[in-house]
């Protein structure tokens, strides 16, 4: 059993972050050429892609990695679990505003595609907010592959036992 929970623990992982780049690059190289249909369709696929993929792992994650510590032996209390946790979280505070800022931008790209007029100030300025936000997400989940990989002694201070 343990096994089977680590491989689709991994593999969640896997999901979560290549979903979460090729999203990325694929909103990135589309923004890049100003065509408002591009970029509409583009987000469409995005947001399918964020509802079948991303979403899909987000929700198993936590519950695979319960279930492997929990067969595991690892203690829930652990400073890298504690620490995983805490920045899953940030990861998620991170993405549920990116997703719903990729539907407004492909709703403006889909607008402006279908009047003819070129992307308004209210698109720029979403989407600086968009890519400003994958950075921390980024970068939090990096950070969970280490800590998951090495499994490092972190004293958590109020977790203590006296």
């Amino acid at each position: 059993m343990e096994d089977i929970l680590r491989f689709v623990h991994v593999i969640g992982a896997t999901v979560l972050f290549g979903t979460g780049l090729g999203i990325a690059f694929f909103m990135v190289m589309a923004h890049r050429t100003g065509d408002a249909a591009k970029i509409a369709h583009v987000a469409e696929t995005v947001v399918i892609a964020d509802a079948a993929f991303t979403a899909t792992a987000v929700i198993l994650q936590p519950i695979t990695g319960v279930l492997l510590a929990h067969q595991v032996g690892w203690p829930l209390t652990e400073g890298w679990v504690v620490l995983s946790v805490a920045l899953y979280g940030v990861a998620g505070l991170f993405w549920l505003p990116v997703v719903a800022i990729q539907i407004r931008l492909r709703n403006i790209a889909r607008e402006a595609a279908s009047s003819g007029t070129p992307l308004p100030k209210q698109y720029h300025r979403l989407y600086r907010v968009w890519f400003a936000f994958g950075f921390p997400a980024f970068f939090a989940v990096l950070a969970i592959f280490w800590l998951m990989l090495t499994r490092s002694p972190i004293p958590i201070p109020f977790m203590a036992s006296p």
